[in-house]
């Protein structure tokens, strides 16, 4: 025989039905969506764990980016995330970075209308994502800055995705005026990182700085008669000393001075797995080098991304996949993650609002 229970006696949790007339902010709205159902109910779990990282004094927030979300026009969103004391470490994608240094350097994006032909766009020098056109040009702007800060460097000194990135957002500080990812995080101190940073625009430029130097000591042969394979040969003496494992090695440090780690995911590929990887990677070394330091691992966390988890890969990676791999802190040891399967173009600039809302809730308060 069955046994009818009573939720509230259980001690269920009661769900609301959302009534627009007790609105009054995105704040409001996302605290009342935690309490329906589906991906609203999602969001509205998003919106609290965010905010409880973010407020967390004591909590390290680490945004990782992938995604063209630069070129969607989210830009500002990430600068001010960083201009707000919201997020301690960015780990992106090298693309997005470029595409965002585009607008930092005052160029524009234009929309993309379906009765265009890719063939024409290619030979307009217009490149196309999806729905939207970054033309050449900008991203030859964003050459001459990367080119003027890879000048004044130090030509001994080794490079790294973190260096580089400080150095261009010092450069966008000291000569543009607008907004730009790279400029907050120079001015925040906040480290970013690009772990596929020859996957880039930006890495790009950077090997091909580096062949321009060793054409101009003359020590490159004769075009004249060189075919491209001897030309290619001959560039390849003079390649960036880039050394990848030393933002390895500073991020994980960062991590291991943290009391507390959070991290909020759009997206996911490199920029997320990198981000998440360094709990194993103090695990690897305890076991092989006999030592012993506490891995460091995510407490808080919250990702936007569309792609579910049936499809195997990393970026619908559950959390709770990942504590097989001890990334993140159990549900029972006080883990708290959420995570909403939509686009970030969507869910995104509400889930902002709605702390900004809550900061100016408090700002108030203090008066």
């Amino acid at each position: 025989m069955r046994s009818f229970h009573d939720g509230a006696k259980d001690g269920l949790e009661a769900l609301e039905a959302l009534d627009p007339s007790t609105i009054k902010s995105f704040s409001d709205l996302l605290l009342a969506m935690k309490k329906t159902a589906f991906g609203g109910r999602r969001l509205g779990e998003a919106f609290d764990i965010l905010k409880a990282m973010i407020h967390d004094p004591d909590c390290f927030v680490v945004l990782t980016l992938s995604g063209a979300m630069t070129i969607a026009k989210m830009g500002k969103i990430i600068c001010t995330m960083i201009d707000r004391g919201m997020v301690q470490a960015v780990i992106s994608t090298g693309a997005l970075i470029a595409h965002g240094m585009s607008e930092a350097v005052g160029q524009t994006h234009y929309k993309y209308q379906p009765s265009m032909n890719d063939v024409d766009l290619f030979n307009k020098g217009y490149n196309r994502v999806y729905d939207t056109l970054e033309m050449e040009l900008n991203l030859n702007h964003v050459e001459q800055v990367a080119r003027k800060t890879l000048n004044r460097l130090d030509p001994a000194q080794p490079l790294s995705s973190e260096l580089l990135t400080r150095e261009l957002g010092k450069t966008l500080a000291d000569e543009f005026e607008g907004p730009g990812i790279l400029k907050s995080a120079f001015l925040k101190k906040v480290p970013v990182y690009i772990p596929a940073f020859t996957d880039s625009e930006l890495g790009l430029d950077v090997s091909i700085w580096a062949m321009s130097k060793h054409r101009q000591t003359g020590a490159n042969p004769s075009e004249e008669g060189a075919n491209g394979q001897e030309l290619w040969n001959s560039l390849q003496k003079n390649l960036p000393a880039f050394n990848s494992f030393l933002d390895l090695n500073s991020y994980t440090s960062q991590l291991l001075g943290a009391k507390r780690l959070g991290i909020f995911t759009i997206g996911g590929g490199v920029p997320r797995n990198w981000a998440q990887q360094i709990p194993p990677y103090i695990e690897i070394l305890n076991l092989r080098l006999d030592t012993h330091i506490n891995p460091p691992r995510f407490q808080y966390g919250v990702r936007i991304c569309p792609e579910p988890d049936y499809w195997g890969g990393l970026s619908g990676c559950t959390y709770q996949e990942g504590m097989s791999w001890g990334k993140f802190v159990p549900p029972a040891e006080g883990g708290r993650f959420a995570e909403v399967l939509s686009d970030a173009t969507v869910v995104w600039p509400l889930l902002l609002m709605g702390l900004l809302d809550e900061d100016g809730s408090k700002a108030k308060a203090t008066l």
